[in-house]
């Protein structure tokens, strides 16, 4: 692959039952462009808990997927309330979800520790107030 594809999808705040859709579609595409199942499944989690958070927490936003010559990228970005302590909202079992997200099954707490332990390049940041901005990156060759 010499060139990046891109793609961005809107993730609605307000539609819980539309869960999945954007990493549906990013799993489709990496299968699309030929990347390795093991890869696949890292990105598919990644996406699939950031989309989460973005729902949960977010207040919707959006992602994105670039898949370069090097690695698999997502990024997403909401403008929700924002994260007041990141290393806590790192702790696995930590979780400001909602009873209501709770009794759904959803807001265990492992949604960030999972993204990063899929990553091999994370980075997470925030304002109370104005949103957070999670990026993940999968290399396609580790060195």
């Amino acid at each position: 692959m010499s060139s990046a594809y891109v793609e961005s999808y809107v993730v609605d705040g307000n539609e819980l039952v539309a869960i999945g859709e954007a990493s549906t579609k990013i799993k489709a595409v990496l299968k699309m462009l030929g990347i390795s199942s093991d890869l696949i499944r890292r990105a598919a989690i990644v996406a699939y808990e950031a989309e989460m958070n973005l729902v949960i927490h977010g207040g919707g936003g959006s992602m994105s997927l670039e898949v370069g010559p090097g690695s698999i990228k997502i990024l997403a970005v909401d403008t929700g309330p924002g994260i007041p302590d990141i290393n806590k909202a790192m702790t696995e079992g930590f979780s400001t979800a909602s009873d209501k997200i709770r009794e759904m099954g959803f807001g265990a707490g492992m949604g960030l520790p999972n993204i990063k332990r899929n990553s091999d390049n994370f980075e997470l940041t925030s304002e109370v107030g104005k949103g957070t901005t999670l990026k993940s990156e999968i290399l396609l060759q580790k060195t």
